[in-house]
């Protein structure tokens, strides 16, 4: 026998039940995807769909040559043909800022995008976090008040609302500023941390020198002194970043959206400016972040593109479904309505029609294979779900009639004409 081939580690089956470590099925993963879509269209936001593999100077211009995410996570190929370097996408906003710039999609007005799909980052796979993992993101284009801000995070926390999670989570927020005055407190950081250098473990001597402000994210608990106690970014902000940031907190209030501010939020990419967030829950463990985001406005520029305020979030697919799995409200069903049976010589291709018949009047419908007996058949009906039965049998094809029984109990069983189908399921279905 050959031996068996799994998948890559940290790169998950969605199956139609659940496995062991991995709880997610398809069809919840289906039912969020309904959501997700009603969610964005409902405030304004059209798809966009952009490929997996990208030229790796995009991440390299956009995320930061120096960051974990490009120096260490992506996966990186070079083309056989033509030796251009490609990576598989780590995340989704550079793409889609991409292809806004490449298609001058911004020539007539602002956009609002949305988009959902696979990313890649080569790491160390834990739960909720693995090496093929999938983001819904937003992006807001062309957008400069702190109004836009307020409304993505409204957005947001509509959508833990309409999941029956909201309670799990907690906003943070925090204001990085503009490029001027993150570069004056970038060099008062690194002189205050230079001071501790001693101290400091090897990933945070490393970020010393290529990315300071992301010390001060560190989970090392004994740094968190240290990381405390160092310059706040938010005490180097000019009047203007101090305007936008209150008017932000004002409209947060007025939508009675509770938030903490937290002066050592930065995030993990270099694009970001003035308003930044995270969503955070204790429920999956280290992994605390569920959705994150913020402005990022001269990445656009940074593209090829000319400059535009812009700002979005995204969202762990995997990380968020297991908090809704365990706590939310969101139902997979993936069950027929109809669980169709036949019974005798020519009953088969009767039932088809009528399998058939049923799914265009909008019943899903799921029509019994093979030859078996009645009890076994039954037995098939009871486990997939459906809540109705229908038993099509040699001895009723001549009377054009056929047998519908409600699984449930409510409506019991009752021969009814093939004209009437139809109707008496739509009866049955909405009693």
């Amino acid at each position: 026998m050959a031996q068996k081939i799994q998948s890559v580690k940290g790169m998950n089956d969605l199956l139609p039940v659940e496995q062991k470590d991995f709880k997610l099925t398809a069809a919840f993963w289906q039912a969020f995807e309904d959501v997700v879509g009603r969610w964005a269209k409902s405030y304004g936001y059209s798809q966009i769909r952009t490929p997996i593999v990208e030229q790796t100077g995009l991440f390299v211009r956009s995320i930061g040559e120096e960051t974990d995410v490009v120096g260490k996570e992506m996966y990186t190929f070079s083309d056989s043909n033509d030796s251009l370097s490609l990576s598989l996408r780590p995340e989704g906003t550079a793409s889609c800022l991409r292809a806004v710039v490449e298609h001058n999609l911004l020539y007539n007005s602002p956009q609002k995008l949305w988009y959902m799909g696979p990313m890649f980052r080569r790491e160390r796979p834990q739960k909720g976090r693995y090496r093929q993992f999938h983001q819904v993101g937003i992006e807001a284009l062309g957008f400069e008040g702190p109004d836009i801000d307020a409304e993505i995070i409204a957005m947001s926390a509509d959508l833990w609302d309409k999941l029956g999670i909201r309670g799990y989570l907690t906003l943070e927020i925090n204001s990085l500023g503009n490029r001027k005055e993150r570069a004056a407190h970038r060099a008062a950081l690194v002189d205050y941390l230079t001071r501790y250098e001693d101290k400091l473990d090897d990933d945070s001597k490393r970020r010393l020198k290529t990315n300071p402000l992301r010390v001060l994210d560190s989970k090392n608990p004994d740094l968190q002194e240290i990381c405390n106690a160092a310059p706040r970014l938010v005490d180097y902000l000019g009047e203007e970043s101090q305007a936008h940031y209150r008017c932000f907190k004002t409209m947060l209030d007025g939508l009675d959206i509770k938030y903490v501010e937290n002066p050592r939020l930065v995030r993990g990419l270099d694009y970001y400016n003035q308003t930044v967030f995270e969503w955070t829950t204790d429920k999956l463990g280290a992994q605390a972040t569920v959705c994150g985001g913020g402005r990022y406005d001269g990445l656009i520029e940074e593209l090829g593109g000319k400059p535009a305020a812009s700002i979005g979030f995204a969202m762990g697919i995997e990380r968020l479904l297991l908090l809704v799995h365990e706590y939310g409200s969101l139902k997979a069903d993936a069950a027929p309505d109809v669980y169709v049976i036949h019974q005798g010589d020519g009953a088969d291709l009767q039932a088809m029609k009528y399998a058939q018949a049923l799914r265009a009047a909008g019943f899903d419908v799921m029509q019994h294979s093979g030859c078996q007996s009645l009890k076994a058949q039954m037995k098939k009906a009871d486990a997939s779900g459906a809540r109705f039965a229908l038993i099509v049998a040699q001895s009723e094809l001549e009377s054009g009639s056929a047998t519908l029984k409600d699984l449930q109990g409510m409506h019991g069983q009752q021969t009814v004409a093939a004209a009437d189908l139809i109707n008496t399921l739509q009866q049955w279905k909405s009693a």
